[in-house]
């Protein structure tokens, strides 16, 4: 079903004007007419928000789009996880109420919470469960499903012992199989919407989840309407509450421009903006709007390089590269004090990150010294050359950070100072998707923004062991790096992992593997001072199921 909603009309003129006859107006009343004392805000029943996004992808297939930047939105209501994973990477209960596992990391044993059910009224059950493992590991490529990409490749099969107990098999250790359940991928969807064929999974209106709101209408290109499940009742206890949502409603509308998102939340015709421009982020906090900018748990933002195109072959090369880079000028320049300085190629609020600052440091006489000792001469015009060819480099701009293209304009002036010939690409989502890829024949360097959970999933997507991702193009090549990862996947404890984990981040720096650029924040928020009691989790999504109105009898 598709409703037709009653939104008003996004125009620019309108929303400025209304946005400063509202300002003007607040302020007259603060200067003459002292505001009454209210209660303190209690969480409370009602009412409804909309939320202003600039995209929500081109497919609903829950596999294909559980990951994505924006449908992560929609799925963090509609459907719920086996463990709850907070801000600083804190694994609690969720649908799985415990578990244990055995001592080399190899079986573990989920225990259910009872009463729980999907939307069409199927429990939620080991069987459930069974089905969405197996769903998450293999997908179903014939048909254009996909594996959730950071699932444990090491997955052997999971067994429903009986209604409420699953018992889940690998062939190797899996320190991080009980974080990842709560990945923004891990998903749970009714087992009858996984037998669909991909066609039917692509219908957002078919897809059962079990969480605290349900679909009510969407239309592709411009809207999804979620409303509460009234029998909701297993909420993550961490987050403070477990039965139905407070809100009636959410709307995520579809809004491309950020200044018309923003404009629309000032004149009160939206409750969120997402995603606006950090320039912004100062004043709006001053108008008394909440500004929220949550790190997720993953990589930080920066390239993966391809070891395999020369230059970036010669390791000189890439160390230069990664000393040419002046990080606090990125920060001071495109961001705000909410960015940090990259410490390493790994968030600093992932548990088993460490600080490797010191390999970071802008030096740009460094840079200079090793791309001489590597043969590249500066030209009249600044550009190195070597053997008759210009130090160059192509850089893609991630079209899921708003951000990308103005940092890597100016990253391309820092590294010109040093003699890179760089340029600027710049594509939409689903071009960006087509064309460029790890290791691709024509991208020098990848620019990564990804969340995971656990640290210890990183080695194997670095390489291509169990089917990883292999992003340094390196293959089998660097017995080191290899080595890491093995220790690293093979490792039956936190306390035997950690040093492992210490080496692997000091190791894929000095080689210029990973250039960092900053610690990302990926999803900005712009929010009605009226809207309160939402959560962030570990993947910086915002949770309005806790989220209240505080102002419905107005």
């Amino acid at each position: 079903m598709v409703r037709h909603l009653s939104l008003p009309s996004f125009s620019r003129r309108k929303l400025l004007v209304t946005a400063s006859i509202a300002a003007s107006a607040a302020l007259f009343l603060s200067a003459t007419t002292p505001l009454p004392v209210q209660a303190a805000d209690r969480p409370h029943d009602g009412g409804d928000i909309t939320f202003l996004i600039d995209s929500l992808g081109d497919t609903w297939i829950p596999n294909n789009s559980a990951i994505s930047s924006f449908q992560g939105h929609i799925w963090g209501h509609v459907t719920d996880k086996l463990v709850y994973v907070d801000a600083e990477g804190k694994v609690s209960p969720w649908i799985a109420e415990k578990w244990e596992q055995n001592d080399t990391a190899t079986e573990f044993t989920l225990h259910l919470k009872s009463g729980v059910t999907f939307s069409d009224g199927e429990p939620l059950d080991a069987n459930a469960v069974v089905a969405n493992l197996n769903i998450w590991y293999a997908g179903r490529k014939n048909e254009g499903i996909n594996p959730i990409g950071l699932f444990p490749k090491t997955y052997d099969r999971a067994e429903a012992v009986d209604a409420k107990t699953v018992k889940v098999f690998f062939k190797k250790p899996t320190l991080g199989f009980i974080p990842t359940l709560g990945y923004h991928g891990s998903i749970l969807i009714s087992p009858k919407t996984i037998d669909q064929p991909a066609s039917v999974q692509a219908d957002l209106s078919k897809t059962v989840g079990s969480g605290p709101y349900v679909v009510e209408s969407w239309k592709e290109g411009d809207h999804v309407t979620l409303v509460k499940r009234k029998d909701y009742n297993w909420g993550p206890a961490a987050v403070g509450h477990t039965g139905p949502a407070y809100l009636d409603s959410i709307t995520y509308k579809l809004v491309s421009e950020p200044s018309l998102r923003v404009a629309s939340v000032q004149s009160g015709q939206a409750d969120v903006a997402y995603n606006a421009s950090p320039q912004e982020l100062k004043s709006l906090k001053e108008e008394g709007f909440t500004i929220a900018t949550p790190r997720y748990l993953g990589f930080v933002n920066g390239w993966a390089v391809n070891t395999k195109l020369a230059p970036y072959d010669d390791v000189k090369v890439r160390q230069a590269l990664q000393a040419a880079i002046n990080r606090q000028e990125i920060i001071d320049t495109v961001y705000t004090p909410d960015w940090k300085l990259a410490t390493s190629f790994i968030q600093s609020n992932v548990p088993g990150a460490t600080d490797h600052s010191d390999l970071l440091a802008y030096n740009p006489g460094k840079a200079e010294k090793l791309l001489d000792e590597a043969g590249w001469v500066k030209g009249a015009n600044g550009v190195r050359v070597k053997d008759g060819k210009p130090l160059e480099i192509t850089l893609h701009s991630n079209p899921y950070l708003a951000t990308s293209k103005s940092v890597d304009e100016l990253i391309a002036q820092q590294l010109g100072k040093v003699g890179w010939k760089v340029n600027i690409r710049a594509y939409d989502v689903v071009t960006f998707g087509e064309k460029v890829k790890f290791g691709g024949s024509a991208v020098p360097a990848y620019e990564v923004t990804r969340s995971f959970i656990d640290a210890g999933t990183v080695a194997s997507i670095l390489t291509n062991a169990n089917n990883g991702e292999n992003w340094f193009a390196l293959d089998e090549r660097d017995s080191v790096l290899n080595e890491l990862r093995d220790k690293i996947a093979g490792a039956g404890s936190i306390k035997e992992r950690k040093p492992l984990l210490d080496k692997l981040q000091q190791y894929v720096l000095e080689q210029g593997y990973f250039i960092p650029r900053t610690q990302i924040v990926q999803r900005i928020y712009v929010q009605s001072p009226k809207l309160k009691g939402e959560v962030y989790n570990g993947i910086a999504y915002a949770s309005y199921y806790t989220a209240y109105l505080s102002d419905l009898s107005e």
